[in-house]
Formats: C-alpha cells, sequence, structure tokens
C-alpha cells in the first residue's frame, strides 16, 4: 500500500506497543492456534508461526504463554476467523480479517465503521476473484546472502518473487528486508525451506493480494488510510488488506 502506509502503520504499532493494544489482538490468534493443532510450537506450523509474529512486535514471553495456556483450559473461548468483504471509498475493495468469540459483535462493529465513513459491506465470495491468497516472508537482509542462489533454491520450496524492501524503524532509519511470496499452499513448504537455511523470519503471513492494484492520488489515500485504522482499532480486526496499488 506504499511507504506512506508503511510509516503510518510502524507510528501506530509504537504506540499501540505503548498502551499494550496489539497484546490481545496477537493473543487470540496464539490462542486460536493453540487450541486448533496443539500446544507445542515444534508440532504446530500455525502456532509456530503466531509466536513468531507476537514476538517481531516484542510482545512478552509470559504473555504468549498465558495465551497458550488459556487455549487448553475448560473455559477457553471459542475463538474463529471471520473474514468480511467491503467496499471503500473511491471504489476501495476490502477484506477485513478476524478472531472474535462473538460474530454479532464484530460484524456490527465493523458494520458501523464503514458506515459512518463511506464504506460498506458486501456479500460473502464478491471479492473473490479480485484477490489471491499469498504466503508472505520477511527477514532481514544479510550482505552476505546471495539473492540469486537463494531465489533459485527456493523455486522448489513454491517460491514466486522475491523483493528486497525497506521498513521504518523508530531511529527513522530504514531496516533493509527480504521480502518473498509464494502461494497460499506453499506456506509450510517455504517456512521449512527458510528454517533450513538458517534464516530467521521476521513476518510470516498469509495475505490477500489484489489482482488489479487501485491508483488513488494523496488526499485519497489518507482518507481511506483513516478508514483502515478505524477498522484496525477494533479488538477483533487481525487485518485489513486493500486493492490500493
Amino acid at each position: 500500500m506504499g511507504r506512506a502506509f508503511e510509516y503510518r502503520k510502524a507510528a501506530k504499532l509504537k504506540r499501540w506497543g505503548a498502551m499494550s493494544r496489539i497484546f490481545p489482538k496477537l493473543g487470540r490468534v496464539i490462542t486460536m492456534a493453540a487450541k486448533e493443532g496443539g500446544p507445542d510450537p515444534e508440532m504446530n506450523p500455525k502456532l509456530r508461526t503466531a509466536i513468531l509474529n507476537a514476538k517481531a512486535q516484542n510482545m512478552p514471553k509470559e504473555n504468549i504463554e498465558a495465551a497458550i495456556k488459556r487455549a487448553q483450559g475448560k473455559d477457553a473461548a471459542d475463538i474463529k476467523e471471520i473474514a468480511y468483504e467491503a467496499k471503500g471509498p473511491y471504489g476501495t475493495l476490502m477484506y477485513i480479517e478476524c478472531a472474535t468469540d462473538n460474530g454479532t459483535r464484530t460484524v456490527a462493529n465493523v458494520r458501523a465503521v464503514l458506515s459512518r465513513n463511506g464504506g460498506e459491506l458486501l456479500t460473502s465470495g464478491s471479492l473473490d476473484f479480485m484477490f489471491t491468497r499469498k504466503a508472505v516472508f520477511e527477514f532481514d537482509k544479510d550482505e552476505s546472502m546471495d539473492l540469486e542462489e537463494l531465489e533459485l533454491e527456493l523455486i522448489d520450496a513454491g517460491l514466486e518473487e522475491l523483493e528486497e524492501d525497506k521498513l521504518p524503524q523508530e531511529n527513522g532509519e530504514d531496516r533493509q528486508i527480504i521480502r518473498i511470496y509464494g502461494a497460499f499452499t506453499s506456506f509450510g513448504e517455504l517456512a521449512k525451506a527458510l528454517e533450513e537455511r538458517g534464516i530467521e523470519i521476521k513476518k510470516a503471513s498469509l495475505q490477500r493480494i489484489a489482482n488489479v492494484p487501485l491508483e488513488l492520488n494523496e488526499e485519497q489515500m489518507d482518507e481511506v488510510g483513516e478508514l483502515i485504522d478505524k477498522l484496525e482499532d477494533d479488538e477483533d480486526v487481525q487485518a485489513v488488506y486493500t486493492n490500493l496499488a
């Protein structure tokens, strides 16, 4: 969604981190993964990924352990993944991924935010042909890496694209990263291939990538960005994917 959004996100995560607002979101994903596949990260790739992403956001070890324990309790909440499809201002399209123990509450909150900001919910399945789900991994660039060789090695594991990028940091400098993309079904194989090569994954996710990116001007982007911020402020919302270029 562009560097303006990257900087906006970095500032927001810093604010959330200070207030510990992002930790409940991460905790829900960990609990959900542990309940689904068991509490051992070595035997549960989904949980291993959730823990990895939580650590990337500086979630304390005790919070992570507590989230795993909640999944094993008799009174563990039945948290489910739900994705809502929506239309925003200026022709923007959105997938809003949530983790919730109360779908009625979540859909009401999402619908309210959309309606107050020029958006609306769409019928489930409306955006099936507008987005492609991809496995996406990020890791720090090491100057000793031979990226051409790495790219060739990862093709057998399902690699489709490898790119270099920069991410904004709190000190104002950019962090050099490598981002790789693969098919949705290649997530496990790519994760294993990176681990076998001793590459420390900083972020791993299944993202929805727009097939036809939409170009907006700066003012329009700011307005859509405010809508995305408001959606992500809801504790049930895990991620918002759009068709913005």
